[in-house]
Formats: structure tokens, sequence, C-alpha cells
């Protein structure tokens, strides 16, 4: 049998790439299984720094499977309350270490959630972005209705949603959706190298910063800015003098590499 998912591990990095172009990608009910599977056994994995996320062929997603959608009742292939196995999305925010989503071609409605799962997008000239929810009559249920709306404008997002138009990898990077836009073939390559960049950070630090931007989002300004102080205040007591002494003459040994490179 052919293996819809495909991980690919090296220095820390873990690369997993949707395995289905003959479809898209697109995320039948086996591959919603096998993405919440893999990306559970990566959480645990302590040799995993970092997560590259991306899709064979010319799609990264195409959404949830259409026509497995159209044989069976809509709780059962849809994106609301599904089996906790199957709920790739939030196996993926709950992800500790950071998933960097490298985006190839399409990403549409429910691919459009999974690529908003990750924490950083980066993308070919490719990349194209369509939330169809509207069009197939259906609604959001993976987060992209509240996820969006924060990421590029309330406004921008109603546009998105509302017309199930397109939205093209260069207007994609304007408006904030995608990191960078980079050439398809060094895609990949791009991706992995902003994962070991975030990976070669103290991990604790790196892993307790990403929880603590999530668990922020989601609260008032207000809110989060005392969740920040009553962490960081925590936080603090566990780093030694020495930690940062130490700490700090490898970031300058950093900037005086990126400075003259």
């Amino acid at each position: 049998m052919t293996e819809i998912i495909h991980v690919h591990k090296q220095d820390g990095i873990a690369t997993v790439t949707l395995q289905r172009p003959e479809a898209r990608n697109a995320l039948s009910r086996a591959l919603r299984t096998a993405i919440a599977t893999t990306f559970r056994e990566l959480a645990e994995d302590e040799g995993v720094s970092a997560i590259v996320l991306t899709g064979a062929g010319k799609a990264f997603c195409a959404g949830i499977d259409l026509k497995e959608l159209g044989s069976q009742e809509p709780a059962e292939s849809g994106a609301g309350e599904l089996d906790p196995i199957e709920d790739c999305v939030r196996v993926m925010e709950a992800c500790p270490m950071p998933i960097v989503g490298a985006v190839n071609g399409h990403a549409i409605t429910g691919g459009f959630e999974l690529a908003l799962a990750c924490d950083v997008l980066i993308g070919s000239p490719e990349a194209r972005f369509a939330d169809t929810h509207a069009r197939v009559g259906i609604l959001p249920g993976w987060g992209l209705s509240q996820k969006l709306p924060r990421l590029i404008g309330i406004n921008r997002a109603k546009l998105v949603s509302l017309t199930g138009n397109f939205i093209e990898a260069e207007e994609a990077e304007r408006w904030g959706l995608l990191a960078r836009v980079v050439p398809a073939d060094g895609l990949v390559a791009a991706a992995q190298d902003l994962a070991r960049d975030m990976a070669s950070c103290v991990p604790e630090a790196m892993r307790a910063g990403k929880s603590l931007i999530d668990e922020g989002f989601a609260m008032t300004y207000g809110d989060s800015r005392k969740h920040e102080t009553r962490v960081s205040v925590e936080w603090v007591k566990t780093v030694s003098a020495n930690d940062v002494a130490t700490r700090r003459a490898g970031i300058q040994a950093r900037g005086r590499a990126q400075t003259t490179s």
C-alpha cells in the first residue's frame, strides 16, 4: 500500500509530506487520521526540534475530499466534531515544536485551514489560497473564521471567505499570510532552513515562547499582557546569570556572522 504521508528526519527537522498528489492531497478520512497520528508521534519525539509540512505534486492540500464527503453524512466527513484521532488541525495546534508550512500550490478550504495550523507559512509563486466553504454550503470548523481575520484583517478575511476567490502568492505575502515567497525548486529547502534556524534557539524557551504567543492570541490584549508577565516572572526563576552570559556571547557571535555574510 502506498503511504499517504512521508516523514523525513534530518538534523532535528522532520519534513512531513502529504502524498495524495493524484487527489491534490485532499483530506480523506485516512489522510486526516494519518496527519493526526504523525503529529502526535512527532510531538513526543525528543529528536525532533521543528517540523516542515508540505504537499507532494502541484498542490499543498485541496481540502476535505469532496468525493468522500458526498458519499457520507456531513458529521462523518466534515471539519466539526470529529473522532479525536482524526482532528488533525487541533493536534497540530497542540504540537509543542514550531511547524513551518511550505505551501507549494493550492491550499483550498480545509487545506487552507491546515495551512493556518502551521506557525509560519512560506510559499512558492504557485501558492494559492481560497476559502470555498460558503460555495460548498458548509462552514469552517478548524479555526479559519477566527484565525484569518486576526492574520489579515477582518475586511480582507470577509473578502476571501464571502467570495471564495483565490489569493495569489504575491498578494498573500503582501497581506502577511505568507512570510515570504521563494522559488518553487528551493521551497522545501528554504522551509527546512527556517525550521533549523528556529531549532537553534534554546529549545525550552522556543517551545515556551510558542505557547505564550498562542495562549495570548486567545485572550484580550489586557489579559494577555498580564499572562505574559506571570509566565515571564516564573520563567526567569529557572534561568541562571551564567546561562544568560553564555547565551549572550552566542547571540553576539551569530550577529557578527550575519553582518559579515
